[in-house]
């Protein structure tokens, strides 16, 4: 694998780790905080030469830009918080709707870990959910 979005990285702050094949980036809370959520992306060394380093998002949303044969790809990794505070779920779609917003023309791969609670009513969705997967927790 030549990318990988993280989630849960549980490091605090901003950093990166360069290992023999791959280079790992994260995005989490600041060091005082408690250390949860966090991501990163890592990403294999022969493409180092073809990246913009992460921008500075936050420990749910973190950027980063790839020089390809056809064009600037824009790759965020997002990941939504579980908590059920309406003001977290508020600023989390904020963010991430002014990280898109920045993006210009470029293609946009957006991936991560919503959080999404569909609940046991699978029949709804038919044509994109199946059975598997759901039970009286996800109610």
């Amino acid at each position: 694998m030549d990318i990988v979005a993280l989630q849960e990285t549980r490091l605090p702050a901003t950093g990166s780790i360069q290992e023999k094949d791959f280079i790992s980036f994260w995005q989490g809370k600041p060091p005082e905080e408690v250390r949860e959520h966090g991501i990163g992306f890592a990403i294999g060394n022969r493409l180092l030469g073809s990246l913009l380093l992460p921008t500075e998002g936050s420990a749910g949303i973190i950027k980063l830009q790839l020089h390809t044969a056809a064009a600037m790809v824009s790759l965020i990794n997002a990941y939504a918080p579980t908590m059920t505070s309406t003001e977290a779920k508020d600023e989390f779609h904020d963010d991430l709707g002014l990280t898109l917003g920045e993006i210009s023309q470029e293609p946009v791969f957006l991936l991560g870990d919503f959080n999404v609670r569909v609940g046991s009513d699978h029949s709804s969705w038919p044509s994109c959910l199946g059975q598997f997967g759901f039970g009286k927790m996800n109610e």
